[in-house]
């Protein structure tokens, strides 16, 4: 049952008038908390849920960069000896990030009612995912908290790195593309208009060039056109997140995009060192490969990859090797199954899946850079061949009234 928050006032064992907030999951709990707390409570009742103003990027959301920092000082803590409760509480009101420092709170209130740490986290999954959630459970289990959690934030960097790579590729190409729309958008309704008028004065027939540029123009700066030219664009995008949220759509999209010449080496590369990072951590800290590839399945992103990890781990739950079905899919490069299956024949498994992951991520590195490199030039062709045709169109007739008077 989720949490819900609850406002109370009660009294200390001293007397004194306290107020404030308590997570639980119903107000007999929360009586029952307030109570472990030595306050008696005379007033609990649920906060008011009010109009909340979230904006993006501040506040409502935890970045990996909150969850590594978060991780790397509950490990040095749990590591010098502090109680698990006394962490939690250090941690809570030292977090700048009040939606990570609130959820913390949930979490010490929680253990401090007898939940294991493992389960108090279960019950924040935006937070907290499965993965974070089943090494955490090895980790008490195997009496090595702090060494899984130190596991954990160094997987949350590698793959804030790894991200932060791919989304540098993305960067340079979405500006370029935006500033040439930009340009022809300026072009098409401010700068092309005045020519067509000037040209009304001539009494001659345009050349077919200058005649489609004039027409495009005209479409586009009226209100018919633009909101059709507009409307066919939202309607794209509102079509392709539809189908995106289906299944069959989903698999379609992912497939295509995985086919695409350089952008899908690219995705495929990075699945590679993301599966391979995520299972090797997971199996390193003494997670069951079964319960491994679940969590790599629900967290790789691309439909037609989750697909073959879920066939994978069918196989491997049938005692077939991890190596055979991951090559009978077809997605995964031959180098990853067979240095798989070297792994698996020298009980090294988690090591091999670390190199393989460390060699990927240097991968996407080299692809990103070849990426940037070609997209420069074909984007400046681009924008060069598009801008100097239309100025070449609407200088035609110009250069055909020079030839006549000459």
């Amino acid at each position: 049952m989720p949490a819900v928050t609850f406002r109370y006032e009660g009294r200390t064992r001293q007397g004194t008038v306290q107020r404030g907030e308590v997570a639980a999951a119903s107000r007999e709990e929360a009586i029952a908390l307030l109570r472990r707390q030595q306050i008696l409570p005379t007033v609990v009742k649920p906060k008011a849920k009010g109009f909340e103003l979230k904006l993006p990027g501040i506040g409502g959301r935890v970045s990996d960069k909150d969850l590594t920092v978060f991780t790397r000082q509950f490990a040095t803590m749990i590591d010098a000896g502090l109680p698990l409760v006394q962490c939690l509480e250090i941690l809570s009101q030292q977090t700048e990030n009040k939606t990570l420092a609130k959820v913390i709170t949930q979490i010490r209130q929680d253990v401090e009612s007898g939940a294991t740490l493992t389960d108090a986290l279960k019950k924040h999954p935006k937070v907290f995912n499965d993965l974070y959630v089943n090494m955490t459970s090895a980790g008490e289990a195997g009496g090595i908290l702090d060494t899984i959690l130190n596991r954990l934030a160094a997987h949350i960097e590698k793959v804030m790195k790894l991200k932060k790579r791919v989304k540098s590729a993305m960067i340079y190409p979405a500006v370029v593309i935006g500033v040439a729309v930009a340009v022809l958008a300026i072009i098409m309704i401010f700068v092309i208009p005045v020519f067509a008028k000037m040209y009304e004065g001539f009494g001659a027939t345009l050349p077919l060039p200058t005649q489609i540029v004039v027409s495009a123009s005209n479409f586009v700066a009226s209100w018919m056109g633009g909101g059709i030219v507009l409307g066919s664009i939202i309607l794209l995008a509102v079509g392709i997140r539809l189908a995106y949220k289906t299944q069959k759509g989903r698999m379609i999209i992912d497939r295509l995009l995985l086919r695409l010449p350089i952008v899908g080496i690219l995705i495929r590369k990075v699945a590679v060192a993301k599966f391979t990072r995520t299972l090797g951590t997971l199996i390193s800290s003494g997670v069951p490969i079964l319960d491994g590839l679940q969590i790599v399945a629900r967290t790789a992103g691309n439909r037609v990859i989750e697909k073959a990890v879920v066939e994978t781990r069918q196989s491997v739950s049938e005692g077939k090797t991890l190596a055979d079905p991951l090559s009978a899919s077809k997605v995964f490069p031959p180098m990853v199954t067979s240095m798989i299956a070297v792994g698996e024949s020298t009980g090294a498994l988690d090591t091999m899946l670390g190199k393989i992951a460390d060699f990927y991520e240097e991968e996407v590195d080299v692809a990103v850079a070849n990426l940037t490199s070609l997209l420069e030039p074909v984007m400046i062709v681009f924008l060069g061949t598009t801008v100097g045709g239309i100025v070449i169109s609407m200088y035609l007739p110009i250069f055909k009234l020079v030839s006549v008077i000459k």
